[in-house]
């Protein structure tokens, strides 16, 4: 008891600690596992076509099939050109030849080697990759859970850990219509502004990444993070979490060296 009661003490806060030491200590340590991570999580070797075919494996491992609605979409070497599957195909059906290569208006490019057309929801993804040269592949799915929160009246809130990925995730309050034309793309991509993710009212989840890892990654936890949330408003209600946490805690998540190692695991996950 004497050796318990001795631990319990050494682990106790130190009150004499002032708050610069305490987040220089922190600073220190997720520097410390920054670089672990960037050591031990390597780049993924895959092409385009391959990695968008696990970005819809991975989806429809974690259940976001809803018919032949949902998109997602990678930019191409070519200016004007990017990827997408195949309409008519489930994202369980996806593979890397079955990927499109398509111009801003839709209309495949010859000599891909993917023949078919994309699915003509992606129209409004035109707008965002005009708008946010950053942005190098969109996921836009109908998950259950992000799609049953879009019904109501609530934003995506920060409310745990592992939704802090998402903090400042953008909303559209109003359904536009079909988003087959122009007018969606412009309000879609309005909405979104600077953010990576947004909810759609009355429609689903969108992301917007800097690599289709990324895209995946945050639409996976999109759709977790609606389903906490509504489960805890079932409950009785939920507590945020504070800003300058859900900040810290937001960088910390997106780092490329952990977006890359989970995408590999839901990858190797999906594939067996």
């Amino acid at each position: 008891m004497e050796i318990l009661h001795s631990c319990h003490q050494q682990a106790e806060y130190n009150p004499t600690m002032n708050r610069e030491d305490q987040m220089r200590d922190k600073a220190h340590f997720l520097d410390r596992v920054s670089r672990e991570l960037d050591e031990d999580l390597g780049v993924l070797n895959l092409s385009p076509q391959e990695a968008l075919a696990a970005c819809c494996r991975i989806l429809a491992h974690e259940g976001h099939e809803s018919g032949l609605a949902g998109q997602v979409t990678a930019l191409g070497e070519k200016p004007g050109t990017w990827w997408s599957l195949k309409f008519g195909l489930g994202f369980e059906e996806a593979t890397g030849e079955r990927m499109v290569l398509v111009d801003e208006d839709l209309k495949p490019v010859l000599g891909t080697g993917a023949g078919g057309r994309a699915n003509p929801g992606v129209r409004f993804h035109i707008w965002i990759y005009r708008n946010r040269p950053d942005v190098k592949a969109i996921v836009h799915t109908h998950a259950p859970y992000a799609s049953a929160l879009s019904c109501t009246s609530s934003s995506l809130k920060t409310i745990h850990m592992d939704s802090a990925m998402l903090h400042g995730a953008a909303h559209l309050p109003d359904w536009p219509g079909v988003p087959v034309a122009d007018d969606e793309g412009r309000i879609i991509s309005g909405a979104l502004g600077s953010a990576k993710t947004i909810l759609l009212s009355n429609h689903g989840l969108l992301t917007a990444g800097a690599s289709i890892e990324e895209a995946t990654y945050l639409a996976v936890f999109f759709e977790r993070a609606a389903r906490m949330q509504i489960r805890a408003m079932a409950a009785g209600g939920f507590k945020e979490v504070k800003p300058e946490l859900a900040e810290e805690a937001c960088a910390f998540l997106l780092q490329p060296s952990i977006v890359r190692g989970t995408f590999a695991y839901w990858a190797r996950r999906a594939a067996r």
